[in-house]
């Protein structure tokens, strides 16, 4: 719908003049400042593009798991109800797959460098 550049490559462009030159000609506070909104617009960076499809991937995890409908913050109160109720624990088949994979995909957009998630996607053959 809308011409170049996409909202990601604003963001893109933001961060890496950030990084590129503002960064480097900063000191102190602000440069400490300059650093936390990069990594602000990386974060945003990652979500608009992972953000939508992981989104439907959750959903669909938790139509199966409760075999009901609704959107997503529903779902997820539904799913917290029945962990604190006890209808569902860790037997229930692909509740842990799905937490898993729910965990996996946020820290992909919120800290993809971190080791802990770089080691869980070795683990799983990614």
């Amino acid at each position: 719908m809308y011409d170049r550049p996409d909202m990601v490559e604003l963001v893109a462009i933001v961060r890496e003049f950030l990084e590129r030159q503002a960064m480097p000609a900063l000191e102190g506070r602000v440069a400490f400042h300059a650093r936390v909104a990069a990594n602000a617009l990386a974060i945003v960076e990652r979500e608009l593009e992972q953000g939508s499809r992981e989104t439907d991937r959750e959903l669909a995890r938790l139509r199966t798991l409760l075999g009901t409908d609704g959107d997503l913050d529903a779902l997820n109160r539904e799913l917290c109800r029945r962990l604190r109720s006890g209808e569902v624990s860790v037997e229930t088949p692909g509740l842990l797959d799905h937490l898993r994979a729910t965990t996996l995909a946020k820290l992909a957009v919120d800290q993809p460098h971190y080791s802990g998630y770089r080691r869980a996607l070795e683990r799983r053959g990614d």
